[in-house]
């Protein structure tokens, strides 16, 4: 299980933002803290794998809470910003922070649980390796400005990888190959090639559904973000 520590000065939406890390699978809030100070005091504390940090608090704002995080060296935590703050020099500060990613208040469940299965998804990728490529980098900070768009293999098509993305961002608990290829009128063998492809490039990825007897069945779910 990733822990994670939800920093929110309004106790209700500390509440739902709770709630939202709870019904992700593979998430559990270990604490929640409505100042700096606790944020601090608790990050030491429980050791979370990441924190969702707002930048309005009563004492310290999100981004001294960020700085000192850094300063006194707790590097093992990642951090999410979650603030209602659009200006642009408190998103400057939280780039240069190193935050994963800044989500704007308010937003829906489905924002929040794209970043978490994403990050989940890094992480796991970066345990299974010994040693980063430049793809591997690329994908873990994100397309380069002016970077190409990725090749498709040969024998997909923009058109239909187009159709198969949507398949995938209509089921949220994801869709297995049988079912994409119901769903878009393709061969089974032909919906698999798409959905491996996503996985390939860290738009998607794979989870077994077990259930009855026999092998589990592998099931795509999308991660968020632009797949081309």
């Amino acid at each position: 299980m990733i822990r994670v520590l939800v920093v929110d000065d309004d106790f209700m939406v500390a509440k739902v933002h709770s709630g939202y890390v709870s019904r992700t699978p593979g998430f559990e809030v270990v604490g929640v803290a409505h100042t700096g100070a606790d944020a601090l005091r608790l990050v030491r504390e429980v050791r979370p794998d990441l924190v969702l940090l707002d930048i309005y608090l009563p004492d310290l704002d999100g981004l001294e809470v960020l700085r000192s995080l850094r300063a006194r060296g707790d590097e093992a935590v990642d951090v999410i910003v979650i603030t209602a703050a659009t200006d642009v020099e408190t998103v400057r500060g939280a780039m240069r922070g190193g935050v994963l990613h800044y989500l704007i208040k308010p937003f829906e469940f489905g924002a929040l649980r794209d970043q978490l299965a994403h990050f989940s998804a890094l992480r796991r990728k970066l345990d299974g390796l010994g040693a980063a490529g430049q793809a591997d980098v690329d994908q873990v900070f994100g397309a380069r400005p002016g970077s190409a768009a990725p090749v498709l293999p040969k024998g997909l098509t923009a058109q239909t990888a187009t159709l198969v993305e949507r398949a995938l961002r209509a089921r949220l608990d994801g869709l297995s190959a049988s079912e994409c290829a119901e769903v878009t009128e393709l061969a089974r063998v032909s919906a698999r090639r798409y959905l491996e492809y996503f996985v390939g490039i860290g738009k998607a990825e794979v989870r077994l559904r077990y259930g009855g007897t026999g092998r589990p069945e592998r099931q795509y779910v999308w991660l968020g973000g632009d797949a081309r």
